[in-house]
């Protein structure tokens, strides 16, 4: 059942970006997170009110996503979401985001570690200063610097 639920994870994050009669104006975004968490609904609602079609998985447990995505465990954030070939990691501001999908750098996902006050879904400060990742394909790269907000 372990090996089913591992192909189901990477067949969704896979296909995510394939567009559908349906997709927003932004495209289809898949949003991995828990049940109870508030602040990752909050930031759902940020990405569907921008324009993305949003399909919520709800688990209670998203380490075996956030290893089947290859998110770093140094930015590991609060939900985990895939939009086209990209990971999108913790709460990321759509202007990150938007910055993602018109450059299409030749990385596997941003990320924002933690849960930083102001952030879209934490309060959404447009002056909060935090700062958004890149995390590469091959696990053993160091992050850079993707996007600084509040700056």
């Amino acid at each position: 059942m372990r090996k089913f639920h591992t192909a189901l994870i990477a067949a969704v994050i896979a296909l995510s970006g394939f567009a559908s009669a349906h997709a927003g104006k932004k495209g289809n975004m898949t949003v991995f997170k828990t049940p109870w968490c508030g602040c990752c609904e909050a930031w759902t609602d940020i990405m569907k009110a921008a324009g993305y079609t949003v399909e919520v998985k709800d688990l209670d447990d998203l380490s075996l996503i956030k290893k089947q995505a290859g998110v770093p465990a140094d930015m590991e954030g609060c939900h985990t979401a895939a939009v086209e070939n990209y990971v999108i990691e913790g709460h990321v501001p759509l202007a990150a985001i938007d910055k993602l999908m018109s450059e299409r750098p030749g990385i596997r996902g941003i990320a924002v570690p933690g849960m930083p006050d102001g952030a879209p879904g934490m309060g959404d400060d447009p002056d909060a200063r935090f700062t958004v990742y890149s995390f590469a394909h091959d696990p053993s790269e160091t992050g850079a610097v993707f996007y600084e907000a509040g700056k």
